[in-house]
């Protein structure tokens, strides 16, 4: 593993090399504290103040190099503002565009001011996260506050770099000045939702993002999908996006993430019936709808594979065979075959191609729009898990077409079946295969690579916020322990994973605890919605009309739940605080969903089901937010990706929940819902004690 020093070291513009944190005297210092303290040389009292003071001493060094670069740029500006004068009254095209130029290249330029920023921001984060982890102090939250808050705070400097954001506007206001306009005497400030077309103003405001943070709804929504990002990158790798790019692409692909969604919830309803109609019992169901999830199991890591290569040719496969897995499905009524309807199921699975779509967001969608292509992701995968029980509810019909039968058994398959061969027909015509990167379309020229890998391997970081948790701290950390005694690391330690192993053995603990997250939400929450048929139906006498209306209703609360998480709750809190909380609250829904010596009522289950599918919803949402920002960066690229080990994680909960239904419903129907919630109840416990004492550890 890299250590932050290491990185610090390597990615520092040489020019400026004497006004970065000096990170490794600090973590030094840290050291030497440890064991001062330790012979009874110093109290803590003198470390706090020493500590202070050099932090102080480090943040004045930036804050005012910081000033006179901005002074530099604000002068080029002026100047160039000047000829731009001179032209309004003499235009001459050549000189346009040599000032246009000049424009860009003070952008270029400020790229590397920002990135500067950056990365002293990251090595504060980090140097506080360390002290804080060695003495157990909570340090960061004294520093931050009684520094951030005084009226001559140097950390404002940090946090709102309002004279950075004056400078990209005035870049941007230029460049749109001397843009033909066709005649408008509007500018920019006139039109602010009016995008302005230059790949250098693009980068610059990517760039002012990530060093402001502001955790807004699309940005929750796209983390939702844990969509791994790469590293920011230049205008010519911007450039090669918008050539990849192919909206009607991105629009199948998301239309692809609907419709599995849709085919995976629209036989929940009616599952438990379609079982006994074929002499099997009705908790058969659990392994009627798990077994599409075992076979995504496989189908996730030879889509992700195959995506390597192509995008086109996998999801042609994948409708392909979800065309003959629900004609299959729907077939095997009137073959009366339990065998049939199972390998319908698995076909459906081995049809998903979620990380072939993944995949495209991630490497064909521009930087600019990939945050909302993400959302998009996301919002498709809701709307189908909500359409999917609603679509059912309306399939309440019974008749025959040439001794074919259709009714609420069947007609998902059969809807589903003409849903995929339309589908098939849309995705023949329109997609676009992108063209596939090879290594001499990334090979830079000699000059220029050591620039351009300053500029585009930024670290999506905020800058020292409370969220002290947030990516990479954990890798950085174990890196800096591996490399006290030498800061040489391997050049393997930058390569993507080549084996689930090998991704494996890059989850630091608390990746791990929140994979384990990811794991008990994802079963209790396939607990819930599969037995819901069997357990409505036995206790409460619901229709299929009643059980899809129910589950449409819990679909339908995730867009709106994370609208609320990524607009306003994960702005007043941390992530770690919202984290613990959900699981706590999910706890609560999976002990008031027990059935107790009291008669058990609607009130009861659809109360107890709906507050712990909600709080499922906001664990989810957070924990892949973190998740995505803790993961090593060689987890963000490959075949083993940090999107196949959530998705793989996930599935793997399903399959075992929906085990879990079919093996309880050898005791009887009326003890199903208690034996099916104990599991949950036992994970969920060991979910929280792990979160409690992992993040103990590290703040």
């Amino acid at each position: 593993m890299v250590a932050f020093g290491k990185k610090l070291k390597e990615r520092q513009i040489q020019e400026w090399q004497g006004y970065y944190i000096n990170y490794k005297l600090m973590k030094k210092r840290v050291k030497q504290y440890a064991s001062q303290i330790e012979a009874g040389a110093l109290d803590r009292r003198h470390v706090l103040k020493d500590f202070s003071r050099m932090l102080d001493i480090q943040i004045e060094k930036i804050v005012l190099f910081l000033l006179e670069q901005q002074g530099l740029f604000a002068r080029r500006i002026e100047q160039l503002n000047e000829q731009q004068e001179a032209l309004q009254e003499e235009p001459d095209i050549s000189k346009i565009s040599e000032l246009r130029e000049a424009y860009r290249e003070v952008g270029r330029d400020l790229l590397k001011l920002l990135f500067f920023v950056e990365m002293n921001g990251i090595g504060l984060r980090k140097i506080l996260k360390k002290f804080d982890k060695r003495f157990g102090y909570k340090f960061t939250d004294y520093y931050v506050k009684t520094r951030a808050n005084h009226p001559y705070s140097q950390l404002q400097q940090v946090f709102k770099h309002v004279g950075l954001g004056a400078v990209v506007g005035a870049i941007s206001r230029n460049l749109a000045d001397l843009q033909d306009r066709q005649g408008s005497y509007l500018s920019i400030y006139d039109e602010p939702a009016l995008p302005l077309q230059d790949p250098v103003v693009d980068s610059l405001k990517a760039a002012v993002d990530r060093v402001t943070y502001s955790t807004n709804f699309l940005d929750f929504l796209g983390q939702h999908a844990l969509i791994m990002h790469e590293e920011l990158p230049s205008p010519v790798e911007e450039h090669v996006d918008d050539q990849r790019y192919h909206f009607m692409s991105l629009l199948l692909n998301l239309v692809n993430t609907f419709l599995y969604m849709v085919n995976t919830y629209i036989i929940v309803p009616t599952a438990d019936d379609y079982s006994m109609s074929l002499g099997a019992a009705a908790t058969v169901c659990g392994i009627v709808i798990g077994a599409m999830a075992v076979a995504q199991i496989f189908s996730s890591v030879y889509f992700s594979a195959w995506s390597n290569k192509s995008y086109f040719r996998p999801l042609v496969f994948s409708s392909i065979v979800l065309f003959i897995g629900n004609a299959m499905y729907a077939m095997a009524y009137d073959l009366n075959s339990i065998s049939v309807l199972l390998l319908g199921r698995v076909f459906c699975g081995l049809g998903s191609a979620r990380a072939v779509n993944r995949r495209y967001i991630s490497d064909c969608v521009p930087l600019k729009i990939r945050m909302q292509a993400s959302a998009g992701f996301v919002s498709a995968s809701a709307l189908g898990m909500a359409c999917g029980p609603a679509l059912a509810g309306l399939l309440q019909t019974n008749f025959k077409i040439f001794n074919i039968t259709f009714n609420q058994d069947t007609l998902p398959g059969w809807v589903m079946t003409v849903a995929w061969l339309i589908y098939l027909v849309w995705l023949w015509i329109s997609f676009r295969e992108p063209a596939h990167e090879t290594e001499v379309n990334h090979a830079p020229t000699q000059s220029s690579a050591a620039e351009n890998d300053k500029l585009e391997k930024g670290l999506v970081q905020p800058l020292l916020t409370s969220k002290e948790h947030e990516q990479g701290d954990e890798q950085g950390d174990d890196g800096d322990q591996e490399c006290d005694a030498s800061e040489e690391a391997p050049e393997e330690s930058r390569l993507a994973a080549n084996s689930l192993g090998s991704a494996y053995r890059l989850l630091t603990p608390s990746v791990k605890v929140q994979l384990l997250i990811y794991f008990m939400l994802k079963y209790a929450m396939e607990i819930l919605l599969s037995e819901s048929s069997v357990i409505t139906t036995y206790y409460f006498g619901w229709t299929t009309s009643t059980v899809s209306i129910f589950l449409a209703c819990l679909g339908l609360t995730v867009l709106p739940i994370n609208i609320v998480v990524g607009s306003y709750i994960s702005n007043m809190y941390e992530d770690r605080q919202i984290l613990l909380a959900s699981e706590i609250v999910v706890l609560l829904g999976i002990l008031f969903s027990f059935h107790f010596i009291v008669p058990y009522s609607v009130p009861q289950y659809v109360c107890s089901g709906l507050v712990m599918f909600v709080a499922a919803e906001v664990l989810e949402g957070v924990n892949l937010s973190l998740l995505s920002r803790v993961m090593s960066s060689r987890l963000s690229r490959g075949t083993y990706n940090g999107g196949l080990l959530s998705t793989e994680a996930g599935t793997l909960a399903r399959v075992i929940a929906d085990a879990t239904i079919t093996l309880a419903g050898y005791l009887g129907e009326s003890r199903l819902l208690n034996i099916t919630l104990i599991p949950s109840l036992v994970i969920c416990i060991a979910s929280i004690v792990a979160t409690c004492c992992t993040y103990n550890s590290l703040y």
